[in-house]
């Protein structure tokens, strides 16, 4: 049995650390501090979060410390279940503290369901202190029943750290996301690449907003692609500063919707116009 905390509305429904892993419960009760030891290889967290009640507003810090070395995989995730009329909501705040010559991946994904008439609402925030030559890769993913969300995600670089981050998002109805990176490329040789892919469907919005900054001889690039569908809205708010002569900073923005002659080359197939719609939407997430 690997590492791993599990909570539900609020509360610790189990936990279990390893040899390696610590999971320790902050004092004031609002989260777990997770200790990895340095050079640790090859092992897992698992830290799911439910929320299966209606009018539940659950808030938790937790902080993740990787030692020198260690190479492991985080799993995370939030699942959202509202029969009733509230509104149910559940704010995660991450910080990751990433030793020298790490390696971490983290993926997360949320999802909410529910035949009530309330909101399912996650605002998650992702902090990374990368140092010297770590390489962080985070996959997050959000594709069903959330009616709004508000992403904030910040890193801090320092010489030779590596951050590979992949989002991807959909929304439908009258639902809100937003997303934000702050990014902050302080170490020589440092580099980000950031990727959010999403798809804008019936009267929701979507807003993507990114900030750069390199601060030494460093590579930057941020790309947002988005599909809009029906009454869809998406903006994108780029930002680049470059700081020093030999910083490298790219942003790319593709928005717009579905080409007709994709749609018809499938339809030739044999697909309606609605399955070949989901084909493609369905690469383009993948």
């Amino acid at each position: 049995m690997g590492a791993f905390n599990i909570r539900n509305n609020g509360k610790s429904a189990g936990r279990n650390s390893t040899k390696n892993i610590q999971i320790v419960p902050k004092e004031d009760g609002s989260g777990i501090d997770i200790y990895i030891k340095p050079g640790t290889k090859n092992e897992n967290v698992h830290i799911p979060a439910l929320v299966t009640e209606t009018a539940v507003h659950d808030v938790v810090y937790n902080d993740f410390h990787i030692g020198e070395g260690a190479d492991v995989s985080i799993i995370a995730g939030c699942g959202i279940h509202n029969c009733g009329s509230g509104i149910s909501q559940h704010d995660g705040i991450h910080r990751f503290y990433v030793g020298k010559n790490a390696r971490m991946k983290y993926v997360e994904k949320h999802i909410g369901e529910g035949d009530g008439e309330g909101q399912n609402i996650i605002n998650p925030e992702t902090h990374i202190f990368a140092e010297e030559n770590s390489y962080v890769e985070m996959d997050t993913v959000q594709l069903k029943g959330i009616d709004s969300t508000k992403r904030i995600s910040s890193a801090k670089l320092a010489a030779g750290a590596t951050v590979v981050i992949k989002e991807k998002i959909m929304t439908h109805g009258s639902q809100y996301a937003e997303t934000s990176f702050d990014v902050d490329l302080e170490g020589e040789g440092s580099s980000i690449n950031l990727i959010s892919r999403s798809v804008a469907r019936d009267s929701s919005r979507q807003l993507f907003r990114s900030k750069l900054c390199g601060n030494n001889a460093c590579y930057g690039h941020s790309e947002c692609d988005a599909i809009i569908m029906d009454n869809g809205i998406v903006a994108a708010e780029p930002e680049i500063i470059a700081n020093n002569v030999d910083a490298t900073l790219i942003h790319e923005a593709a928005i717009g919707k579905i080409a007709g002659e994709q749609l018809t080359k499938l339809m030739t197939l044999g697909l309606t116009e609605k399955e070949a719609e989901s084909q493609i939407i369905n690469g383009f997430l993948k």
